[in-house]
């Protein structure tokens, strides 16, 4: 009675706003998560491969690995940290057409912990407005960069309605490790449990060749299925914002 109750009110709620909403059962069911930190998927038996910092001149063979072994992975990506990302548009694309979740790592990759509120909110949209103007969709999920989720950030992510990700296995590719350090790393980790959701990079080639294959068979042995960030947290229709969203003709950054 009291959750019917509780999704009449979610529901009539979101039917009173002009914006296009998602199915209230959805609402319900990931409302616990909308500007928390989540830092390792919600259930055991999964891995979440995550890739931060593209699109980036790996990111269309990394798309190739991963359909190749027939699992789903996640890219957080930005929009001008490794060159404008309508410059690698196509790659984008691709790693949503093949089932890919992809989700935003902010605009510029700034210290998000030390902006303001309007700061954040313009990384955030410039984002969104590129993604609907490559594939159609805006981001539910994202991570923010170096992991900061000080200040006025979970505040607006809040507001923004975002689903904050971070990290419970840091591959440490940022910090010049190894894809053999790395593996030691996940190996420390283990398999049991809820499933992780690791911090990678799909800007070091040792990631996306080695550590990524590695990781593959790694699960294979373990018997756990690779899925995307959403599908870790059981939000599998979840991934992207709900509506239809007009491209605005842009593609320089």
């Amino acid at each position: 009675m009291l959750f019917e109750s509780v999704l009449t009110t979610v529901a009539f709620a979101l039917c009173a706003s002009a914006r296009a909403v998602p199915n209230p059962v959805e609402v319900f069911k990931r409302a616990h998560t909308v500007g928390t930190v989540i830092s390792k998927c919600s259930k055991p038996g999964v891995l979440a491969l995550a890739y931060d910092d593209g699109p980036y001149q790996y990111t269309s063979s990394l798309v190739d690995t991963l359909n190749a072994a027939g699992v789903k992975g996640t890219f957080f990506l930005t929009g001008t940290l490794y060159g404008c990302i309508y410059n690698q548009r196509a790659a984008v694309k691709k790693a949503f057409d093949s089932g890919h979740q992809v989700a935003s790592h902010t605009w510029t990759h700034p210290h998000m912990g030390s902006m303001g509120t309007a700061q954040i909110q313009s990384e955030m949209e410039k984002v969104e407005q590129a993604f609907v103007n490559i594939f159609g969709k805006k981001p539910q999920y994202m991570r923010p960069p170096y992991l900061e989720t000080g200040g006025q950030f979970l505040n607006v992510m809040r507001t923004m309605n975002y689903t904050v990700i971070t990290d419970d296995v840091d591959a440490g590719d940022w910090n010049n490790q190894s894809p053999q350090q790395s593996e030691q790393k996940f190996q420390q980790a283990g398999a049991g449990g809820n499933g992780h959701i690791p911090l990678m990079h799909e800007t070091y080639q040792g990631t996306v060749t080695t550590l990524t294959s590695w990781l593959i068979n790694w699960a294979k042995t373990n018997n756990l299925q690779i899925v995307t960030v959403a599908e870790c947290l059981d939000d599998a229709e979840g991934a992207y914002k709900p509506g239809i969203f007009e491209g605005n003709g842009q593609t320089t950054c």
